[in-house]
């Protein structure tokens, strides 16, 4: 392991990783080192040694030993020696035969990778928020959802020992809502590595559209620039996660691996949505990740067929409209963590999620209004869904941007709603203003 088996958690949440000073600080082989700052020489038009430290991230006085290495090895030469850093370099025959073969090997050639050692150090050292979720911190996370004290005090348990959770309800009662403010409980930031090497072939963990960077600290001490520091992950997957999808992705292309989801997602939160609807079994996507979720660990597979040990360090959310024992069995279950269901919102709850719903669009919401449409379900005898106060209102709001209509939540309105989002009969050949004319019994006539 390198420079950072020495580092405590408040170092990393003050500094972040050091700087290392000297090459055997970097953790990774020198070789492949070497390999990579000849790839970006190849690539790049006028290569100095401030441009090619940059590309690596790697301090200016490490990336002068390499480029050194690679000039005395007669791969590379030097065009003009100017100041320090300045220097411009330029490849030579030789090199240009070795950077062949070296991408056929591996075709990575971004930021300089970290050890799985050092990887590994630093996700069990930040998957613990430095500060345990409180009542408030849940309700904070949660608040512009209208949810039962209970469910809330099981969320909070869940969050703090971030262990598995295994969510129902019927579709439309928010599960996907929850599972996606469940994240921003989890507090502070955490540092994860642009690359991980291993045995001369990368991983890529680092993913602009899964993790979001915190800008950069101003501070008089320099960080390890190989490290990325992003709020905590919040990864999501549905129907399409496969069981390919759960292992290193290999691309014959790219010539390197891109990190599976739960890789990714350390540190953070994975969900799982619509469990049950993916392409594989159930039973076979949970008995992929049981081990993983008891024992923090989880073992991947390199293309060559050697396995490597890497951490599972994240809060897994199971999210599905289908029935428990037509998904797992009771003792499958109990392996699983907590289990809760979100029912239907109370009629109280519906009107409340309609009252924010409204106030989140800009809507004026009269009493009126809220009893038209709580008497449609009577009638009706719907069930209520937290979900259709939105969709009814977006419904509402393009009907009166198509006629040029001012917004308001009058009965003809809420009715041409309800009937478009619940498929009720209705014809489709009138105009908007025809239907609403037919449901006072009015006759248009050109």
């Amino acid at each position: 392991m390198g420079h950072l088996n020495i580092l405590t958690r408040a170092e990393i949440e003050g500094l972040g990783p050091p700087l290392p000073e000297e090459l055997a600080d970097v953790d990774v082989p020198e070789s492949f080192l070497h390999d990579l700052a000849l790839k970006h020489i190849a690539s790049m038009p006028a290569p100095t040694t401030d441009a090619v430290a940059e590309r690596l991230h790697l301090p200016q006085s490490l990336t002068e030993e390499l480029l050194r290495h690679l000039y005395r090895e007669r791969l590379i030469e030097i065009r003009a020696q100017r100041t320090f850093g300045a220097s411009l370099y330029a490849m030579l025959d030789r090199g240009w035969e070795q950077v062949g073969r070296l991408r056929m090997q591996c075709g990575y050639e971004g930021p300089a990778p970290v050890s799985l050692d050092d990887y590994t150090h630093m996700m069990r050292l930040q998957a613990v928020p430095f500060r345990a979720a409180s009542m408030e911190t849940v309700r904070t996370a949660f608040r512009d959802l209208v949810l039962p004290e209970s469910l809330l005090q099981t969320l909070g348990c869940v969050i703090n020992s971030r262990s598995s959770l295994f969510l129902t309800g019927v579709a439309g009662s928010g599960k996907t809502a929850i599972s996606e403010r469940m994240n921003t409980a989890l507090l502070g930031f955490i540092w994860i590595p642009y690359a991980i090497e291993i045995d001369g072939q990368v991983i890529r963990i680092f993913d602009p559209h899964r993790h979001r960077r915190v800008p950069e600290r101003t501070s008089v001490v320099e960080h390890d620039q190989r490290w990325v520091e992003i709020e905590r992950p919040l990864v999501i997957v549905g129907g399409e996660l496969t069981l390919e999808d759960t292992d290193l992705a290999w691309s014959e292309v790219a010539r390197f691996y891109e990190a599976p989801c739960h890789l990714k997602s350390n540190g953070g939160t994975l969900v799982i949505d619509d469990l049950g609807r993916q392409r594989v079994k159930p039973t076979d996507l949970l008995n992929r990740w049981i081990m993983p979720l008891e024992r923090r660990t989880d073992f991947l597979t390199l293309h060559s067929g050697k396995k490597i040990e890497v951490p599972f360090e994240q809060l897994v959310v199971f999210s599905t409209n289908l029935e428990e024992k037509d998904l797992v069995d009771e003792a499958f279950l109990r392996r699983m963590g907590y289990r809760a269901r979100v029912e239907p919102p109370s009629a109280e709850a519906y009107v409340e999620i309609f009252r924010r719903a409204a106030a989140q669009q800009g809507i004026a919401l009269e009493q009126e209004s809220l009893d038209y449409v709580l008497r449609k379900y009577a009638s009706e005898k719907r069930q209520m869904k937290s979900c259709e106060p939105r969709d009814l209102l977006n419904r509402v709001m393009d009907i009166c941007l198509f006629e040029g209509t001012q917004l308001s939540l009058t009965p003809e309105l809420l009715d041409f709603a309800w009937r478009n989002y619940f498929g009720a009969a209705h014809t489709f050949g009138s105009s908007i203003s025809e239907t609403m004319a037919e449901a006072h019994g009015v006759s248009l006539q050109v």
